[in-house]
C-alpha cells in the first residue's frame, strides 16, 4: 500500500480531489487534515499559507493513475506530490482496500 500526500488552499478543493479519487477507485480512502500552516520559499520569499493536507491510500497498481488524476485536477501550478510505501499495513485493512479497489462498482 502507498500513502500519497498533497496540499490545497481550500477545503472545497480538498473534498473535490478526495471524492473524485475515491469515486474513480484510485484511492481506497482519503483523509483530509487541516487547516494547517505551511511555510516554504517561493520565488525568493518565505511564504506562510493555510492549507489542507490530503492523504490518499492506494495499492501499487493505482499509484501512477492516482498521481495523474490528482495532478491533472490540482489547483496549484506546482503541486506537492509525495508517495511513500507503507512498511506495515493491518491485514484486515489491506484486505478491505484490495477488495474495494479491485472489484467493479455495484
Amino acid at each position: 500500500m502507498f500513502l500519497a500526500f498533497t496540499t490545497v488552499a481550500g477545503l472545497a478543493d480538498a473534498e473535490r480531489l478526495a471524492t473524485s479519487a475515491v469515486e474513480a477507485r484510485l484511492a481506497a480512502c482519503v483523509q483530509i487534515d487541516g487547516p494547517l500552516q505551511s511555510l516554504y520559499r517561493w520565488e525568493g520569499a518565505v511564504e506562510r499559507t493555510t492549507e489542507y493536507r490530503l492523504v490518499f491510500k492506494c495499492l501499487p497498481a493505482q499509484l501512477s493513475a492516482l498521481e495523474h488524476h490528482v495532478l491533472g485536477r490540482h489547483p496549484y501550478a506546482t503541486p506537492e506530490w509525495i508517495a511513500v510505501r507503507a512498511e506495515a499495513v493491518g491485514e484486515k485493512y489491506l484486505s478491505w482496500a484490495r477488495s474495494d479497489l479491485t472489484h467493479p462498482p455495484l
